[in-house]
């Protein structure tokens, strides 16, 4: 009686006992998992096939390419991770869930976000080419253009987007291409003319102020310049100041004679400084002169001088910040 009863428990404790396989869930069907047909599987082996057809994908190194250069970074390098039971049990959830058609889940991926952006301005720093402004090449007799050239760069966001979506997808291809983005100057070629409407050039050696015009000779002027002892500076400048009729303040100098120290109003007869100015560097600058014999000479001070007529010819055409050339 004893062993029939030890016979009957041991049978009852296998009949209630279920397998490992009967207790674990079984995804619904018309699920797959990063796609991955994970259909009518359990959980156990819907985690198993997932590890077995999507890691060595999942943990392969990406690459970028771009303007011939690439780019190669490790999962491991973005904090990447990936959990093939999470995947599972993601795909067996949804299969829970209403669906009339089939249903596909991503896998269950993290990685760092800020090392992925880390990459992609890694990218970025490695194919980005400056652009160059067009420029001006000023000569005293002509004005040469110096094309733009434009730059080179990435759009980082389109990267990280990619990236981010091919860490998740164990079928996306690990070699990336994208474009390089044209960078454009300021200033182009095109439009060079008005970014240099106006230049002033004096030709010392020859006694000439050249006035350009979008980059085209407009006008040439007969100047007088610095005497031996005073010679005009040369050098790149601007047109700093502009005024009718201008104040002289003498300069602390014995040249200046009575004059020393004092100011003499505009238009008076005693200016040396007649009808305009157009100043450039240091109490140097463009003016009329009551001494129309001196063009074509070195007599001057240091300015640049010019007859009456021509100089206020020239006022009106040369704006404040023109650039001045002058050399010999």
């Amino acid at each position: 009686m004893r062993r029939t009863l030890l016979l009957l428990t041991s049978a009852s404790f296998l009949l209630a006992a279920p397998s490992a396989h009967a207790a674990d869930p079984v995804i619904a069907p018309g699920v797959a998992a990063g796609g991955i047909d994970v259909s009518g599987l359990t959980l156990t082996d819907a985690t198993n096939k997932i590890a077995f057809l999507a890691k060595q994908g999942m943990n392969s190194p990406l690459s970028t390419r771009v303007a011939g250069r690439r780019f190669l970074v490790r999962t491991k390098e973005l904090g990447f991770s990936f959990s093939a039971s999470k995947s599972a049990r993601r795909a067996y959830n949804a299969g829970k869930a209403p669906h009339t058609g089939p249903v596909n889940v991503p896998l269950y991926v993290t990685f760092k976000k800020a090392k992925v952006e880390a990459y992609a301005d890694k990218v970025a720093s490695g194919v980005y080419v400056a652009p160059r402004d067009a420029r001006v090449d000023i000569k005293l007799t002509k004005i040469a253009k110096v094309a733009h050239r434009d730059g080179r760069s990435i759009d980082k966001a389109a990267l990280i987007e990619l990236v981010s979506n091919t860490l998740g997808d164990p079928a996306a291809v690990r070699k990336l291409q994208i474009e390089p983005v044209a960078v454009k100057p300021k200033i182009t070629t095109g439009s060079l003319g008005k970014a240099y409407n106006t230049i002033v050039t004096i030709d010392r050696g020859n006694f000439k102020l050249r006035l350009f015009k979008n980059l085209k000779l407009s006008k040439t002027y007969g100047v007088a310049v610095g005497a031996p002892g005073y010679a005009t500076p040369t050098g790149r400048y601007t047109i700093q100041n502009k005024a009718v009729n201008p104040a002289w303040t003498a300069p602390d100098s014995p040249w200046a004679g009575a004059y020393r120290n004092e100011v003499v109003p505009g238009g008076s007869s005693e200016n040396p400084l007649k009808a305009r100015w157009m100043g450039i560097v240091n109490g140097v600058g463009i003016h009329g002169t009551g001494a129309p014999g001196s063009i074509g000479s070195r007599a001057s001070h240091g300015c640049i001088r010019m007859t009456v007529p021509d100089v206020v010819d020239l006022y009106p055409r040369v704006p404040v910040g023109t650039p001045v050339l002058i050399g010999n």
